[in-house]
């Protein structure tokens, strides 16, 4: 679809997938509008692009040549929604605009659709590439799930021969795309609100993306066992594997330094190059080595690239400091699968120093979430001093008899788990007399726990 002068209207506009799309297609030329029900930093950089944002939902910001694109949070019973269907209008799912921006880039020659796309690390995983490219001045096109720290966007428009997007596989969505480099960074059970049958769905879905282009090269971690079971199960693509250690590319000689790292990479057993990062953990390394290896493939002179690794500082909630005061500081990330959690906090337990509390404020994100991962849930705290469990966000979904975050604090067996009830506000009052110097404080979850930093620092200000 030729996306110039259309004109498109995004219900709950603020969102931070549907706000990356919507500035897309912004700078693209298409005159876009939306609704929302609250201001945010989202919706103020839409109106700087000269979108038309209006708080609240009204029937009559609906006309009959729009194409109406609404959040999946968004009920039948919305009046824009309703008045779009009396307008005999299809209602568009993010996901199909994505394709039609990919569709149409796609039609270029000589372009790259580079999708990112695994349970864990997309969000990092496109914003650390639409970074670089971006510092490097090739001026790549994007839409991802979170603001890039010193670009401070999430999305962008170009007419150049880049295109990045995350790819979000938690309803099935990613098989709508076709992309030319498919970098996978893992596989695991999740999302089984939607998945029914657990992995063995995830599979199938994955098979469905990757065989709308098969020619693609698909960018894979080989030290992942999901993907390697994928990988056995559809031997036929074309994969190009990074690792630790068996792979095509695999980083060597890593070496930790404070909340930063350094590592060789070596291709098929030789040095090709070296690269420093000031991102916390192995699994930033893994990312890097995902990016480094895509945009290697995607023709880009690396040279170009390889300084700004080390200036990128992380993707918006992925841990992101928030605040400091009285020697304590409050991160906020955004993991809320066990496998991102254990992640985090291991690779802080590693950098922080021996007279450091980690603190963990958890916010369980979907009862469906808790239940069908509970015992590993149980397990994803090791390296956390103190565990706070704060209520469940249900995203909209009904309580499930027996799944909460009550039973859950108290059957998990860690050596100092609190459970503490209430809106962010009442938590807040409730965790900062328990907070000591030095503290290191992460919230982790997805929803309303990105509050809890600030509130936090705002009990203090009392004092």
């Amino acid at each position: 679809m030729e996306l110039l002068n259309k004109k498109f209207h995004f219900i709950a506009i603020g969102g931070v997938g549907m706000s990356a799309l919507a500035k897309y297609l912004a700078e693209r030329g298409a005159i876009v509008s939306g609704s929302d029900m609250n201001e945010s930093k989202y919706t103020h950089l839409l109106e700087q692009k000269g979108v038309k944002v209006s708080i609240g939902h009204d029937a009559n910001l609906i006309e009959k040549d729009m194409i109406v694109v609404a959040s999946t949070a968004i009920k039948e019973t919305n009046p824009e929604i309703i008045r779009a269907k009396e307008y005999g209008l299809k209602i568009y799912h993010r996901s199909d605009i994505l394709k039609m921006i990919s569709d149409e880039f796609s039609q270029r020659e000589n372009s790259y659709f580079i999708g990112f796309s695994g349970t864990h690390g997309k969000t990092t995983t496109s914003g650390l590439s639409s970074y670089v490219l971006s510092k490097a001045g090739l001026k790549p096109s994007y839409v991802v799930g979170g603001i890039i720290p010193d670009i401070n966007t999430n999305g962008t428009f170009d007419d150049n021969k880049f295109f990045i997007a995350e790819l979000d596989e938690s309803d099935g969505t990613v098989q709508k795309y076709s992309t030319d480099i498919a970098v996978i960074n893992n596989m695991e059970e999740d999302h089984l609100d939607y998945y029914k049958n657990g992995f063995s769905d995830i599979v199938k879905t994955f098979n469905k993306y990757l065989s709308n282009k098969p020619e693609q090269i698909v960018v894979i971690n080989n030290d992942n066992a999901g993907n390697n079971e994928f990988k056995s199960i559809y031997p036929n693509y074309n994969y190009v594997t990074f690792g630790l250690n068996n792979a095509d590319y695999v980083a060597k000689n890593i070496q930790f330094e404070g909340f930063g790292s350094s590592f060789d990479i070596y291709f098929k057993g030789e040095k090709i190059d070296s690269l420093k990062l000031s991102v916390p953990g192995i699994h930033n390394v893994y990312n890097a080595l995902a990016v480094y290896v895509a945009l290697m493939l995607a023709d880009v002179d690396i040279s170009l690239v390889r300084e700004h690794f080390y200036s990128f500082s992380g993707m918006g909630r992925r841990f992101q400091k928030v605040c400091e005061f009285n020697g304590i500081s409050i991160y906020d990330d955004y993991a809320h699968h066990p496998s991102e959690i254990k992640t985090t906090l291991e690779s802080v337990s590693n950098a922080k120093d021996d007279n450091q509390r980690i603190v963990a404020i958890f916010q369980p994100h979907r009862y469906s979430r808790l239940q069908g991962l509970w015992n590993e849930f149980k397990t994803a705290f090791d390296s956390a001093d103190v565990l706070i469990t704060t209520d469940v966000f249900s995203a909209g979904e009904d309580e499930i008899e027996g799944v909460c975050s009550s039973i859950f604090a108290n059957e998990i067996e860690h050596k100092n788990s609190l459970y503490v009830s209430g809106s962010m506000d009442e938590c807040a009052d409730k965790i900062y007399p328990l907070l000591q110097e030095n503290d290191i404080v992460i919230t982790l979850g997805a929803g309303t726990i990105t509050k809890l930093g600030k509130l936090i620092q705002n009990e203090n200000e009392k004092v």
